[in-house]
């Protein structure tokens, strides 16, 4: 049986990663910085993203996501969180439709996971790492 604070863990961390898909879909990039921890590693290679620390990915995304699409939307699914004291890891599924810029509005469908570390600090828990893993992607 779950303890208490085992299952308020666990709601934090969901909170946390629906966080950092409204920081994401809302272009509140500076919110990133109460999801992720300063030197947290991020690799969006999978989807053909860039890969680095904290800072560079965050500057990356305020940079590229409003070039490249109009819109995106990130639906989480599938929570698979575990917790071992002050760490935890995660799986979580992610659709995410992404509207390309232009007359066309041609739409790319995105399936994924995140495969994510977290530890509790002070602030609360934080992402020390995001790797995505491709489950699919395809052009409408």
């Amino acid at each position: 049986m779950l303890s208490l604070e085992e299952i308020s863990d666990r709601f934090e961390i969901q909170q946390l990663l629906i966080d950092y898909s409204t920081a994401i879909d809302q272009r509140q990039f500076d919110d990133l910085d109460r999801v992720f921890t300063p030197d947290a590693y991020i690799d969006y290679r999978a989807m053909g993203g860039i890969d680095g620390r904290f800072p560079e990915v965050k500057a990356w995304l305020a940079e590229t996501l409003p070039k490249i699409f109009n819109a995106h939307a990130h639906m989480l699914g599938n929570f698979d969180v575990h917790v071992d004291g002050d760490i935890a890891s995660s799986r979580t599924f992610c659709f995410n439709p992404m509207v390309f810029g232009g007359d066309e509005n041609q739409i790319m469908l995105c399936g994924l996971w995140y495969i994510d570390e977290f530890i509790r600090t002070a602030e609360g828990w934080r992402m020390t790492k995001r790797v995505e893993e491709k489950c699919f992607d395809k052009l409408l």
